[in-house]
């Protein structure tokens, strides 16, 4: 069996170097989280470092995560005449080549991250990798604290345990017990205040409108719950009303996707043991897009000429993918 990365490996390596932290693109409250927690833990070791990232923060509880702790990130554009290929990046919550991580200019040394990896990412070579199938990437930061005997401070042991609940539905979804074991450790330093202002009023009210589109237009096949919203909302919003359609009696799979100027979005959940979601996404979008995921959660884009694959009655030729490589009926 091999042993767990130590994180003392990784400081090692960065010492006396350039460090870029960069989270998946569009980050939500887990990458947000782990990435302020690996900032904040570095600078116990003199170590500066620059939290980056691609696309937009379009969710209300990641920019609650950002205004209530003072987060810094920097977006893409903002670094392209400060980033040098020499400088070293850290992908956290995400891996080099994913597909939802953008290919910045600096140099890939690590990668921490809670996502199984892919045929197209098997075959970076980090100086560190910590890959680990737990509930979020949180998990794997607060673990470091942990490790080193290191007391996080209130606003990251806070920031942290939010990215877990955050990323496990209120520890409902694919936790583990190394998730349950932060948990209990991460709660006797929190503010609990500062928590329980994130978790309040996380819904803004243009989002009814997805909630809406998808409650009129869900159509369920046996076990399976497909959706769609007619026009462009956030990703994070596609996967809220994902995790919304799920919670239907009915429903033990759902599939949401939300139409783009560039393509389509999808969203894809699963509390079925013999349904793997991101293996279900890839099979279905096969030849048209691209997704993947954990067993219990999933994403998946098709551009505009997949879209035109899909011929004049696209909605019935997605459904028809999804119900066909469950194996059911359509």
């Amino acid at each position: 069996m091999d042993r767990r990365p130590d994180i003392r490996d990784l400081i090692g390596i960065c010492k006396d170097h350039k460090i870029y932290i960069q989270t998946h693109n569009i980050p939500d409250p887990d990458a947000i989280g782990a990435a302020f927690g690996l900032q904040r833990l570095f600078l116990e070791f003199g170590i500066p470092s620059t939290i980056c990232y691609d696309g937009d923060i379009d969710k209300l509880s990641s920019s609650k995560i950002l205004d209530m702790f003072g987060i810094e990130m920097f977006a893409d554009q903002d670094l392209q005449d400060v980033m040098t290929e020499e400088d070293y990046t850290i992908c956290v919550d995400s891996q080099k080549n994913s597909g939802n991580i953008t290919d910045l200019k600096g140099r890939e040394i690590a990668a921490i991250d809670h996502h199984p990896t892919t045929e197209t990412n098997a075959g970076v070579d980090y100086l560190y990798k910590d890959i680990r199938m737990l509930g979020a990437c949180c998990t794997i930061i607060a673990e470091y604290y942990r490790d080193l005997d290191i007391e996080p401070s209130q606003d990251v042991a806070t920031a942290l345990l939010y990215g877990v609940k955050m990323d496990t539905l209120q520890f409902s979804r694919g936790i583990t017990e190394e998730d349950i074991t932060v948990f209990a450790y991460l709660n006797s330093y929190i503010d609990p205040e500062k928590l329980k202002c994130l978790e309040m009023n996380s819904i803004e009210f243009d989002d009814l409108k997805a909630y809406g589109a998808a409650i009129s237009n869900i159509q369920v096949f046996d076990y399976v719950g497909v959706s769609y919203i007619p026009f462009a909302c956030p990703d994070a919003m596609v996967a809220i009303v994902a995790d919304f359609i799920l919670s239907l009696v009915e429903v033990e799979v759902s599939v949401v996707y939300c139409e783009r100027p560039d393509g389509l979005k999808f969203s894809v959940r699963s509390e079925r043991n013999d349904v793997d979601a991101g293996e279900l996404t890839a099979k279905a979008l096969a030849g048209i897009g691209d997704g993947g995921g954990h067993p219990s959660m999933a994403g998946g884009r098709v551009p505009l000429s997949g879209v035109e694959k899909l011929g004049e009655y696209k909605n019935n030729a997605i459904i028809e993918r999804f119900v066909k490589a469950l194996g059911l009926t359509f």
